[in-house]
């Protein structure tokens, strides 16, 4: 009986995790809601999270067949789907719908129409090339819920305390699991909890107490303690077993401004000035340099960045006073009032961190004569003012969904203003322009000569602060085996393996 019961504890994964909006994966917006619907739900094509570089495989449906014009998809289900095509194309169907006002209703936009052919088969019909439309399909949003609304992925939700915990137990019946990796002595995972804990130093205490088995990402404040002058993991966190991992995410940070704001929307000098205004060295130091200052909205390793310096990218005081001056506010001075200008800042979650970053930003621009207020929000009021174009400045980061520079660019195209995803409501025609040929190229060479003109259009007009490209350092307890970093780790629990010997070091 013992045995038994340290059996059934040892298959118990925990970790900490950000508050999730939503079950419904047309409402889904976030990585964090990501992580979780996709442990519920299978979606047609999946990401193979393991591979470099990384590739599309089956989910649902096998790869898709590409017509020669690139605007026709025909998809298969695999044999052992347990749902049909129409149950797919039905669900796509309501992502497509403008009524359902779908957070992710942009990735069906280019679709013409769906075409069931029958039970195994469907065809998707673009109304122009999209060379990444694949990618579409292995998002969250795309999942597919059963009949009865319920999942058909490797876990169900059996119990969610909202802003304590979600707790999952694995659904046997996937059919994943027959062709799961074994590793000797290990199990797959049989119950995932998920804690949301606000205060970091709780965190940091709970892990190191053994009641989490991954620590997702390491504060500021507890980098000393983890990491020592080297650069190596602390001595003392290898004696207890363990290891440290990194990846350079697939990301970047932001300080958005809505270009429909009559003051920074309608005056480039002024955002030109508060992108020269940023102070990257102190902004990488706050982080304990473990980001890269960013020079654009494509992060490296993406096919298409633009990797030559950016004109407002630099730190440059001096030249943020002038452009100020040409702007028309010399000295920060607001002529209309005759005092400082003032602009609003506005920030989710209001947690410690996020104030003294808010208050290291607002010392930046005190340089340059500029009043920043902060405004912080909870996760969900924020993303609804955003949405609804009810910020001056905020600040945010995107999440790649693909590795290609067309899911960086299409933040700007006017097509997709709030409440899709171009948050800045950021409207150019040269560079509508120029995506659109980028979109209609037929090789990935004439792509990129179109996405680099892209980039260095928003360079000019500055909708953005471009802020910073991630690092992410995380720690795993050594019970827990077979884990990768990786750029997309939702539903990567179903390869994770739990070591059984009762002697193990939680």
């Amino acid at each position: 009986m013992i045995l038994a019961v340290l059996s059934i504890l040892a298959t118990v994964y925990t970790r900490s995790m950000e508050r999730v909006n939503s079950l419904d994966p047309l409402k889904a917006q976030s990585a964090y809601d990501s992580k979780v619907l996709q442990l519920i739900y299978e979606t047609p094509l999946n990401v193979d999270y393991s591979a470099r570089p990384y590739r599309l495989t089956s989910g649902l449906c096998e790869l898709p067949e590409v017509s020669e014009d690139g605007l026709t998809y025909t998809f298969h289900m695999v044999p052992d789907a347990p749902l049909t095509a129409n149950a797919v194309v039905a669900q796509l169907e309501r992502l497509r719908d403008p009524a359902n006002a779908a957070a992710g209703g942009w990735t069906m936009s280019s679709v013409k129409a769906f075409h069931v052919v029958s039970d195994q088969e469907f065809r998707v019909e673009l109304k122009e090339r999209r060379h990444v439309f694949p990618w579409m399909m292995a998002m969250t949003n795309a999942a597919i819920p059963g009949p009865d609304g319920k999942g058909t992925g490797p876990y169900r939700l059996a119990a969610w305390r909202k802003n304590h915990e979600m707790r999952f137990e694995r659904n046997c019946a996937w059919r994943g699991w027959k062709t799961a990796k074994e590793i000797p002595g290990c199990a797959p995972v049989d119950t995932i909890r998920f804690y949301t804990i606000d205060d970091v130093s709780t965190q940091w205490l709970m892990f190191l107490k053994g009641e989490l088995d991954f620590l997702g990402e390491i504060s500021r404040d507890n980098w000393d303690a983890v990491v020592n002058e080297k650069g190596e993991l602390d001595p003392r966190l290898v004696e207890q077993g363990i290891q440290l991992y990194s990846v350079a995410t697939m990301d970047v940070f932001y300080i958005g401004m809505n270009m429909r704001d009559p003051v920074v929307g309608k005056n480039k000098k002024l955002r030109q000035a508060l992108s020269c205004a940023f102070d990257r060295e102190t902004w990488c130091r706050f982080y304990n340099n473990r980001i890269t200052p960013a020079n654009g909205p494509v992060p490296p390793g993406v096919e298409g960045r633009l990797e030559t310096p950016a004109e407002y990218g630099v730190y440059d005081v001096e030249k943020a006073k002038r452009l100020m001056a040409e702007a028309g506010y010399p000295g920060g001075i607001d002529p209309e009032t005759g005092r400082r200008l003032v602009l609003t800042l506005a920030i989710g979650r209001p947690s410690q961190d996020s104030r003294e970053m808010g208050e290291l930003l607002a010392n930046f621009y005190e340089a340059i004569g500029v009043r920043f207020e902060l405004a912080f929000y909870t996760w969900e009021a924020f993303v609804r003012a955003v949405n609804e174009g009810r910020v001056q400045l905020y600040l945010m980061g995107w999440v790649g969904d693909y590795p290609d520079a067309e899911n960086f660019l299409q933040l700007f195209h006017s097509k997709n203003a709030s409440p899709g995803p171009n948050h800045s409501n950021y409207v150019n025609s040269e560079y509508d322009a120029a995506y659109d040929r980028a979109m209609a190229a037929e090789s990935a060479e004439a792509r990129n000569v179109q996405w680099q003109t892209c980039q260095k259009i928003l360079r000019e007009d500055c909708p953005w602060i471009f802020t910073h490209y991630s690092k992410v350092y995380s720690l795993m307890r050594e019970r827990v085996k077979n884990y990768i970093p990786s750029h997309f780790p939702y539903g990567q629990e179903i390869e994770l393996r739990i070591q059984t010997d009762e002697n193990t070091r939680r």
